[in-house]
This record gives C-alpha cells, sequence and structure tokens, in this order.
C-alpha cells in the first residue's frame, strides 16, 4: 500500500497545477538518527534485557519438556496404562504451556510489541516533531524516510535532512 502511494501522490501533484519547481522535497534517514540518538539505544538495550530474559524463561521450559519426553521414552513400556495416560497429559499440557508463553511473550499483541511501543513511540514522536519543524523552516513540501517502505532510488544530497534533525537533536 505504501509503495503505491508514493507514485499516486507524484502523479496527483504533477497532473493538479503543481509544476515541479514549485515543488520540495526532503527525505530523511531514521535509521541513522535512531542509531545514534542515545534514548533510542536505551530503548533497545532495555527490550534486549526483555528478550534475554524471556528466551531463558522459554528454554528452561523447553529443557523440562524434553526432559519429560526422554523419561516418558525410557519408562514407558514399564508404565501402567493409566500412568502412560498421565505422562503423556503432562507433556502435551507442558507444550500447551510453552505455546502460550511464546504467544504472550513474542505474539503479535504480546509484551514485546506492547513493550517495544512503549519505549519506542514517545523517542519516534520526538523525532518526528523535530523533522517536522526542519520541513516547516525549509519550506518543504514533502519529507520521505529513505529506510522505510517507500523506495528512494535517487536524491540530491541538498535535500537530505538527516543532518539537520541529528543537529536539533543534539547528535553527532
Amino acid at each position: 500500500m505504501k509503495k503505491l502511494f508514493f507514485p499516486f501522490a507524484i502523479a496527483f501533484l504533477l497532473f493538479s497545477g503543481f509544476s515541479p519547481a514549485q515543488l520540495k522535497i526532503g527525505y530523511v534517514d531514521s535509521k541513522t538518527i535512531l542509531d545514534r540518538l542515545p534514548d533510542a539505544q536505551d530503548a533497545r538495550q532495555k527490550l534486549d534485557a526483555f528478550i534475554r530474559n524471556w528466551k531463558d524463561e522459554l528454554s528452561k521450559m523447553q529443557a523440562n519438556l524434553t526432559s519429560k519426553k526422554d523419561d516418558f521414552e525410557r519408562r514407558k513400556l514399564i508404565m501402567t496404562e493409566q500412568t502412560r495416560k498421565e505422562a503423556t497429559d503432562e507433556i502435551e499440557n507442558l507444550q500447551k504451556e510453552i505455546d502460550n508463553f511464546r504467544n504472550k511473550k513474542f505474539g503479535e499483541r504480546g509484551e514485546l510489541y506492547q513493550k517495544q511501543d512503549e519505549l519506542m513511540k514517545p523517542i519516534q514522536n520526538k523525532v518526528f516533531t523535530v523533522i517536522k519543524e526542519i520541513a516547516l523552516e525549509e519550506d518543504l513540501d514533502f519529507v520521505f524516510d529513505r529506510s522505510s517502505d517507500v523506495t528512494l532510488l535517487y536524491a540530491k544530497d541538498e535535500y537530505d535532512i538527516t543532518a539537520s534533525v541529528m543537529e536539533k537533536l543534539k547528535l553527532n
């Protein structure tokens, strides 16, 4: 959808009475900005810590499941039908717990997504505000992000406002 927007937006502007000479376009590399922004680095470190803890917990759960499966395989021939049924139920329940944990932490709307949104949204808003200020100061009609889905095949360096954004954010 985003990839289709760009060509249609340019076509609309060209055919709606604007001449290309009036159009001022800038672009920014948000990846470069976020890579150098201390707040974003701190947020990534916090997210990485959450991920490490959840992966460790998941590994422990998986090791427990593997141990139960191995134990079951070694002893299943000497188990009664009732004991075998209880052991398989326990293994199935452990597998469900692992799946639920994985989905709760790493799923589409899981805790990782929520933490990422919680930590990164204020930073993204701050960067967007600075981009908007610079776009207004430089009277730009459009500002594209070269590190997003919109493919920017070529742009003159004079339209790159990444340095201006980093300067306003007091980054090197």
